[in-house]
Formats: C-alpha cells, sequence, structure tokens
C-alpha cells in the first residue's frame, strides 16, 4: 500500500505567467492599451492601474496568499499575450501571489476580492526585457477569490465541537457538501488538500499548488482512508489524524498528529 507522496509534489518554481504559449485567437485590445489613461493611478514602482469594477470583498492578498484570477495579457501593440478564457476550459488561474511577475503581484495586491482592474505593468516589473513578452504589459485582472493558507488556530488539537471516531481521528465539517452519497474504502476520489504539523507548520498543499489530486483510498494512510468516506462530493472537513493513523515509523514523513482540511471534488 502507498501512502501520499507529499515529498514528491513538486511546488510551482517558475514565476506565473512565465510562459505564454501561442494562442490562435485574439482578443480585442482595450483602446487605452498603448499607455495609461490620466485618471489611472500611478505608484512609486512605475505600476499604473485603474479599477473596472468594485469588488464586493474587503480584504486585499497577502504575499504567502493564494488568489484565483481571471486575466487578458496584452503588449502595448494590442497583440494578445495570454489570457484564462483561452485555456483549460476558461478556468480561472490560481497561484501564491509572490510567486507573479513583480507588477502582477503588486496590482493584485491593491485588489479586493470581485474587483476587476486594468494593470498597466512596465518592463521593469514583468520580464526586464530579458525575454518574451518585452516592454510594457496591460493586463485586466478580475479577482475572483482570495485564500489564506496559515494554520488554522485550532491546529494544535480538536476542539470541543469536533466529533471522533473508536479509532481516534478527529473531524469537523466545515462546509456541507452538495452530494449524497459516501465513497468506499477502494473509491478513487479527487480532493483538494492543506497539511500542517501541529506545530502550525504547513508541509503540502494541493491549493497552493492549484491542481486537485486523484487516489484510490486504500492506497493513502488510514487516516485519510477513514475520514474521506464520512465526506459526501462538495464537503469541505479538517481532520486530526493521530501519528498511528498517518505517518508513525516513517521517519521520511511528517510526524506527529497531522492536520488536514480536505475539500471532497468527486467520487469515481
Amino acid at each position: 500500500m502507498r501512502t501520499l507522496s507529499f515529498a514528491a509534489l513538486v511546488l510551482f518554481a517558475a514565476p506565473v505567467f512565465a510562459q505564454t504559449p501561442p494562442r490562435t485567437s485574439v482578443s480585442v485590445a482595450p483602446p487605452d492599451v498603448k499607455a495609461p489613461p490620466l485618471d489611472a493611478t500611478k505608484s512609486p514602482s512605475g505600476l499604473a492601474s485603474k479599477v473596472i469594477a468594485a469588488g464586493n470583498g474587503r480584504t486585499h492578498p497577502g504575499p504567502t496568499d493564494i488568489v484565483s484570477v481571471q486575466f487578458t495579457e496584452w503588449k502595448a501593440d494590442g497583440s494578445m499575450v495570454d489570457s484564462t478564457q483561452l485555456r483549460n476550459g476558461g478556468k480561472a488561474a490560481q497561484f501564491r501571489l509572490n510567486r507573479a511577475i513583480p507588477g502582477m503581484a503588486e496590482g493584485i495586491a491593491l485588489m479586493v476580492q470581485g474587483e476587476k482592474r486594468r494593470l498597466w505593468v512596465p518592463e521593469s516589473l514583468a520580464f526586464k526585457g530579458q525575454r518574451e513578452p518585452r516592454g510594457m504589459l496591460v493586463f485586466d485582472v478580475e479577482l475572483i477569490s482570495i485564500l489564506n493558507l496559515d494554520a488554522p488556530a485550532d491546529v494544535k488539537a480538536p476542539p470541543a465541537d469536533a466529533k471522533r471516531t473508536a479509532s481516534g481521528l478527529a473531524y469537523k465539517v466545515l462546509s456541507a457538501g452538495t452530494g449524497a452519497r459516501h465513497p468506499g474504502p477502494r473509491s478513487t476520489v479527487t480532493v483538494h488538500y492543506t497539511g500542517w504539523q501541529t506545530d502550525g507548520k504547513r508541509f503540502d498543499s494541493s491549493v497552493e499548488r492549484g491542481q486537485p489530486v486523484s487516489f484510490a483510498l486504500d492506497e493513502v494512510i488510514k487516516g485519510w482512508t477513514e475520514g474521506v468516506q464520512l465526506m459526501v462530493e462538495g464537503e469541505k472537513t479538517r481532520f486530526w489524524i493521530p501519528d498511528t493513523l498517518a505517518y508513525k515509523d516513517q521517519p521520511q514523513r511528517p510526524q506527529g498528529m497531522l492536520v488536514f482540511d480536505i475539500e471532497l471534488i468527486s467520487i469515481k
């Protein structure tokens, strides 16, 4: 039986938007793509931005937050470089903010959830003329969501309202699911998850990588096999998994009780 191979999962090492594959269609550039208009706000770094539509949130993302965005990118000559609408079925891009190019990171940090903003990113805050696309870049960005992956307040121990099973597993439903059936002990499931040790150290996260994982429930640690079977599709649950159900006697793995936030996306 294999366990979740956390150490083998590779986090994003390259800056976001570092690759720009060719596109088969071109989105119409905004009329002010050549230069920021007079009503754009300019920062000391040289970034210019303008709110296109106000958001409904109150919190701005921090450098280590995970953001989900829709964006389209143009060169100053109006040629389109990239767009989330034209790849991955139009799904939003998800990444840790401090892994984006500096101008994008600075611009999104000004935004709140639901906001749409146009960014004029000078070359010095993009790829610095070292690779394509060169020159100023213009982005229309919509901030869909902000996710903070810091350890939860109850990471040290299960709270009083957590449920417990005979094996020692503790869990608490964070948000109810939309499904009705539970996976079986050998079902293949697709999930998003984040894992912490009880000292608050985050050791792995599919959310941070922006890619859910699929696996058979009889191929993972016992705490996952038992816990995910308690869930339905769409549910988000926090689990406190004792070392006897995790990686006890496997020193190359995280030790002690482990805490996971798991979202069950689908059951196959």
